[in-house]
C-alpha cells in the first residue's frame, strides 16, 4: 500500500493531525468536514494508511465494511442517507465530508468532529503548496529555470486543485517565447475572427495585458506613457476602456 505524505505548516490542520493521531488506539469515530479539495482525504489516509476505504454513497458496500472491519475510512460521508440506521459502535470510523447538513445526528455518532478550514484560510500552507507544486510541475514539464510566482494570479477558489491549475497556467506561460506565444494567440483568434469589425474588437487581446504589465510594473502613468510612446490623456482613456483604473 502507498503511504500517503501530507504537507501543512497551518496550526489549525496541525490541532486536526494532533486529535485524529490520539484516537488511533482508540475505538471512537471521527468525522472530518470542510469545503471540497482541501486535503482531507489525504490528510486521513496518512494518519492511517492502513485503514480499508469505502465510498459513504455505495450503501451496500458501506454495510458490508461495516461489518468486516473495525476501523474504516468512509469518504463522501455527505452522500449517506437514514444515518441512524448505522452502528458505529465499538469501531474506528473516520469520516469525510464536504457538506454536513444535520450537525445533531453527526454528533449522535461522532465522538469528535473536526473542521477543515479553506486554503483561503490557511496562509502558512498557501507558500508552502506554491513551493512544493512549483517545484513537481517544473520538473514534470521540464522547465531547468525558476520561474517567479506571482500569488496575485493563484486561484483559491477550489482550493488545492484550483491552485495546482493555476501554478500550471503561471509556469506554462512564464516559459513561452514569442514563437510560442504567438502560436497560442492565433489558435485564439482562428475560430473567432468574424463580423464587421473584429479587428478592433479583438486589438484589446494585445493592448489590455501589455498596459497592465506596465502599470504593475513600473506604478507610474507618467512613466509608462513614455515607455510606450502615448501621451497621457490617450493612455488614461486606454486604461479606462480596458477597465483597469
Amino acid at each position: 500500500m502507498k503511504l500517503v505524505s501530507f504537507l501543512s505548516n497551518a496550526p489549525q490542520v496541525e490541532q486536526i493531525i494532533k486529535g485524529l493521531t490520539l484516537t488511533r488506539s482508540l475505538m471512537v469515530s471521527s468525522l472530518l468536514i470542510g469545503e471540497p479539495f482541501t486535503g482531507k482525504k489525504s490528510l486521513v489516509e496518512s494518519i492511517f494508511p492502513h485503514a480499508p476505504a469505502v465510498d459513504a454513497g455505495d450503501t451496500a458496500a458501506l454495510s458490508h465494511a461495516l461489518a468486516q472491519h473495525d476501523e474504516l475510512l468512509i469518504y463522501h460521508f455527505e452522500s449517506l442517507l437514514d444515518l441512524p440506521r448505522y452502528d458505529f459502535g465499538n469501531k474506528r470510523i473516520i469520516a469525510v465530508a464536504d457538506i454536513v447538513k444535520s450537525t445533531g445526528e453527526m454528533e449522535e455518532k461522532f465522538a469528535f468532529i473536526y473542521r477543515m478550514p479553506p486554503l483561503r484560510e490557511r496562509p502558512e500552507d498557501i507558500t508552502l503548496l506554491v513551493s512544493h507544486f512549483s517545484a513537481q510541475i517544473r520538473e514534470e514539464l521540464m522547465i531547468s529555470t525558476a520561474q517567479e510566482m506571482h500569488h496575485s494570479k493563484l486561484d483559491l477558489s477550489d482550493n488545492i486543485k484550483s491552485l495546482k491549475a493555476s501554478i500550471y497556467r503561471e509556469l506554462v506561460t512564464a516559459d513561452l517565447d514569442r514563437e510560442e506565444l504567438e502560436a497560442l494567440i492565433y489558435r485564439y483568434l482562428y475560430t473567432r475572427i468574424e463580423g464587421n469589425n473584429a479587428y478592433r474588437e479583438h486589438l484589446g487581446l494585445l493592448e489590455r495585458p501589455m498596459i497592465q504589465a506596465g502599470l504593475d510594473r513600473y506604478r507610474s502613468q507618467l512613466k509608462l506613457s513614455g515607455i510606450l510612446g502615448l501621451n497621457r490623456n490617450t493612455l488614461r482613456k486606454k486604461i479606462h476602456e480596458h477597465d483597469l483604473d
